[in-house]
């Protein structure tokens, strides 16, 4: 349950959420629901690209536009081949403050990390899950409108985001693939600086100097209103 002045139940998070948000039963605040959704949306392009890594890379002499290998291809990448690796419907078990149990050492398969989420949100709402168990069908399927906002009502909401966070961040470590982030040629609404940073793909622009997040809709008409301030002739 929620009360004033209730923290976004992300660990790493340290917003306040909005009445608006307690009002509608988050446990989540809305950026970070939004983010999650954003890294669900990602995960089948990083998916694509750590596909074509598996292999190690090779070298060898050309000829007639062949490629001749001198020595036997190198094993896969232990790194990539654990990320993409297989992961049973019944393997994941959760205890009661959300965490994952399992036996394997290392990072997890993406499966492995999705489908407890998945189970435990069509058992608790009795939904069907994706047709196939594939990362990307998970993937997919939890970025969905109708899961996603149960999720963020659920008290587990804040063990989903920082889960789903380290996992981002393990997968983009492998394929050096991130969102770009654009510096915003206007002063924060709030603040006044002028750190504003978009991130591709994400709903909202923070201010790196107070923290604040703006839709572009937001900052569209903060603009508007600075422009007609400093045009407005004399009274």
């Amino acid at each position: 349950m929620t009360t004033p002045n209730s923290p976004c139940a992300a660990a790493t998070c340290s917003r306040i959420l909005h009445d608006t948000e307690r009002d509608a039963g988050q446990t989540l605040c809305t950026p970070c629901v939004d983010l999650i959704g954003v890294w669900l949306r990602e995960l089948p392009l990083q998916i694509t690209v750590l596909e074509g890594s598996r292999q190690r890379e090779t070298s060898g002499a050309s000829s007639g536009g062949r490629s001749v290998h001198r020595t036997a291809p190198l094993p896969g990448r232990d790194d990539v081949l654990n990320l993409l690796g297989p992961a049973a419907w019944a393997d994941g078990i959760r205890d009661p403050y959300g965490q994952a149990q399992h036996d394997q050492h290392g990072p997890l398969p993406i499966a492995g990390v999705l489908i407890p989420w998945v189970r435990l949100i069509t058992e608790e709402r009795r939904w069907d899950p994706p047709a196939t168990l594939t990362p990307q069908a998970l993937a997919i399927w939890l970025a969905q409108p109708q899961p996603l906002a149960w999720a963020s009502r659920r008290p587990w909401a804040g063990a989903l985001r920082d889960e789903l966070q380290q996992l981002m961040r393990t997968v983009r470590d492998v394929t050096a693939l991130r969102p770009r982030r654009r510096a915003i040629a206007q002063p924060c609404p709030r603040c006044d600086s002028l750190t504003l940073v978009a991130t591709d793909h994400q709903l909202y622009t923070e201010c790196g100097t107070c923290g604040s997040m703006y839709l572009r809709e937001e900052l569209a008409l903060a603009a508007r209103i600075t422009y007609a301030t400093l045009n407005a002739g004399p009274a």
